[in-house]
């Protein structure tokens, strides 16, 4: 079916709005959604899809927005497919009093952030940038993320749906949205209500390079290593005391260096400490093991226990545990069973202009959860880059062409069925 984009793309006044609502997650929290601030753009997220007709729009109790834009095709059994995003920013770099900035018919100059003339997007280091001259760039102002991450995939899908209601020659079946909490601390899909959704496959809008489409992420396990030192008074320590604090930080140095994030790309996986924290009697070091096979995370996990038993040689009185929490595993697996899934998200993507491509992520999304919670989800492209820090940045015209690539998924499924 031939299809002219809308020419009235929202996507970047709504960005702009979303952006300074403040929805930073926060790990050390027990609560659903983690920071009740999350529901903030939740409850205006639901009053504007109200706003444009969309009448089951609602928040539930754990900060996450669910609506239905209802079939406008003849035809029968056309597949349920579900957009989601998530409203959360990371923990890593402050959402608060985000500043956005529009850097109108980029030219491959730097762009300094005025707030922090320290921090600036360099062609050199932001290589995407090559292909947005003449481009609407957008940051913060220094201080803060951006949070395109994943605002930006929210934008996109407020203004898909504004376009199929106001656009009934896009024929589609039914559609869902879900917007989760709480992605950037791995609990994104803890809550979702799989069996309301209803859905025979998702996109995840949280993609980074317009026109990537990823089908594959790590699998991940978290890895608490507990060390039982012995305590004893400083002032009559010799020969006594075996410090678990000393013990910890000689385990992290002796890290394998090929097995860093520092030092791994591609296919890579790694062991990365994220905390140390205790006393001389107990410290605990967390990791994260991360890799796209996931027999390698019991590698890594044997690893770490060799490596813990090997330096408490030295120390004889002491003792470890290691503790190994499953947190995703690469929806590959499911999404192999499905072809036509990813099929159809390239497809979408190559109608709306764009070369596809098909990427592997060095990470993981909501989609790799909902995958095997019984909603194949690849993720695609939301335009987002330089994510959890101070240069994120987005294109204007990245995020029209992302509005343009659900509104040819919604057609591609309704055709195909």
């Amino acid at each position: 079916m031939n299809f002219k984009p809308a020419l009235n793309y929202f996507v970047a006044e709504n960005f702009l709005r979303y952006v300074s609502i403040d929805t930073q997650s926060n790990p050390e929290s027990n609560s659903y959604p983690s920071t009740e601030k999350q529901k903030n753009l939740g409850k205006l997220l639901v009053n504007e899809l109200l706003q444009i007709g969309v009448k089951d729009a609602h928040l539930d109790e754990y900060g996450y927005v669910y609506a239905t834009i209802p079939a406008n095709t003849i035809k029968p059994n056309v597949p349920v497919i579900c957009f989601c995003s998530h409203m959360d920013t990371s923990p890593d770099c402050s959402g608060k009093d985000v500043k956005p900035i529009i850097h109108k018919n980029y030219q491959g100059d730097d762009i300094i952030l005025p707030d922090d003339p320290s921090q600036v997007l360099r062609m050199s280091e932001h290589p995407d940038l090559k292909n947005q001259l003449g481009n609407d760039i957008v940051t913060a102002s220094g201080t803060t993320l951006l949070g395109a991450d994943n605002k930006a995939g929210v934008a996109e899908i407020m203004d898909a749906c504004y376009q199929l209601i106001n656009h009934p020659e896009i024929k589609h079946g039914d559609i869902r949205i879900l917007f989760t909490p709480d992605e950037e601390i791995g609990r994104g899909v803890d809550k979702v209500d799989i069996k309301k959704l209803g859905a025979y496959a998702g996109y995840t809008v949280d993609g980074e390079s317009a026109g990537n489409i990823e089908n594959e992420t790590f699998s991940a396990d978290g890895a608490k290593l507990i060390i039982n030192g012995i305590s004893s008074h400083p002032g009559f320590a010799k020969g006594k005391m075996e410090s678990a604090l000393k013990i910890a930080s000689i385990i992290v140095t002796m890290l394998p260096y090929e097995l860093s994030p520092e030092n791994t790309e591609g296919m890579e996986g790694f062991i990365h400490p994220v905390g140390i924290s205790g006393h001389v009697e107990q410290a605990t070091i967390d990791f994260i093991i991360r890799d796209f096979e996931e027999e390698n995370l019991v590698r890594y996990a044997n690893e770490l226990k060799k490596l813990a038993t090997e330096v408490l040689e030295d120390f004889p009185g002491s003792s470890y545990e290691l503790q190994i929490k499953q947190q995703y595993r690469n929806m590959k697996q499911i999404l192999d069973q499905h072809p036509q899934i990813v099929e159809y998200g390239m497809e979408a993507i190559k109608r709306a202009g764009l070369d596809a491509k098909l990427c592997s992520i060095r990470g993981g999304t909501d989609g790799s959860r909902l995958s095997f919670m019984g909603l194949p989800c690849p993720n695609i492209f939301a335009g987002e880059h330089a994510f959890h820090g101070k240069e994120e940045w987005v294109s204007v015209q990245d995020m029209q062409k992302a509005v343009d690539t659900i509104l040819h998924l919604c057609m591609v499924w309704e055709e195909k069925s």
